[in-house]
C-alpha cells in the first residue's frame, strides 16, 4: 500500500516581515494589545485600536495585522469599516516614495480577499455608498477577489438590496473591468428599457419601480466603460 503524503499547509502570516521592520520588535506588546482591542464589541475601542496600529504602521509591515484587518471588512461600524478599507487599499498600492508593501503582507491580504463572498463584497459596496471618495480603494480590494464579478451581479440583480448599493455594484463592474459581466449587463439593460418603454407607450400600465428607473443609468455607464477599448 502506498503511504499517504501529508497535506501541504497553507503559509501562516507572521507578525512582522523582519527585514522590513527594523526597530519594530519593541512594539510587539503594543501591537498585540491593539489587535485584541480591535476585536472588542465597543466601537470606540476598535477605532482607538486602529489608531494605534496606524501610528505604528503595523498594517503595512505585519502580515498578521493585515490579515486581521481584512477579517473586519464586515465590521458593523461603517466608519471603522471605511478606515479599514482605506488602510487595506493603500497596502495594495506603492507608498509616497514608490515602494510597495512587503510581499508577505500583500500575499496575506490577497489570501483572505481570495475567499471573499457576497457578504464581504456587499460590505465593501456599503462603504462606497457611504463615502464615494474611497472608490479606488474599494476597486483595489474587489479586484483581488477572484469571484467578485459573480457577487457583484448577484447584488446588482437583488431587488431587496438598497438601490445605492446596487448602483455601486454596477460602478465596480465597470471600474474594475469585469468583461465577463458584459452579457449579463446587456440583458439587464434590455429588461429595464423594455419596462420603461412599455410604460411610456401604455400610460395606463403600472409604472416601473423607482429602483428600476434609477438603476438604468448606472448600468449603461458600466456597459459603456466595458465596451471602450
Amino acid at each position: 500500500m502506498f503511504q499517504e503524503k501529508p497535506s501541504p499547509r497553507l503559509p501562516q502570516p507572521s507578525l512582522f516581515v523582519l527585514e522590513d521592520s527594523t526597530g519594530q520588535f519593541e512594539l510587539f506588546p503594543a501591537v498585540w494589545v491593539a489587535i485584541e482591542d480591535l476585536t472588542l464589541p465597543d466601537a470606540e475601542t476598535r477605532h482607538k485600536a486602529l489608531d494605534r496600529l496606524l501610528e505604528l504602521n503595523a498594517p503595512r509591515f505585519s502580515p498578521i495585522v493585515t490579515y486581521l484587518l481584512a477579517t473586519r471588512l464586515t465590521d458593523p461600524d461603517i466608519k471603522l469599516r471605511a478606515r479599514i478599507v482605506e488602510t487595506l487599499g493603500d497596502i495594495l498600492t506603492p507608498d509616497n516614495e514608490g515602494h510597495p508593501a512587503p510581499d508577505d503582507v500583500r500575499n496575506s491580504l490577497i489570501l483572505l480577499l481570495s475567499q471573499a463572498r457576497t457578504r464581504q463584497v456587499f460590505a465593501l459596496l456599503q462603504v462606497l455608498s457611504d463615502d464615494n471618495t474611497l472608490e479606488s480603494h474599494v476597486a483595489q480590494l474587489i479586484n483581488a477577489c477572484p469571484y467578485a464579478s459573480n457577487h457583484l451581479l448577484d447584488i446588482l440583480n437583488d431587488h431587496k438590496a438598497p438601490l445605492d448599493v446596487r448602483k455601486q455594484a454596477a460602478v465596480m463592474i465597470g471600474r474594475v473591468g469585469f468583461l465577463d459581466a458584459l452579457s449579463s449587463l446587456e440583458r439587464l439593460e434590455s429588461k429595464l428599457e423594455t419596462r420603461l418603454n412599455g410604460q411610456k407607450a401604455m400610460s395606463f400600465a403600472p409604472p416601473p419601480s423607482l429602483d428600476e428607473a434609477d438603476l438604468l443609468p448606472a448600468v449603461r455607464t458600466a456597459l459603456n466603460t466595458l465596451r471602450t477599448p
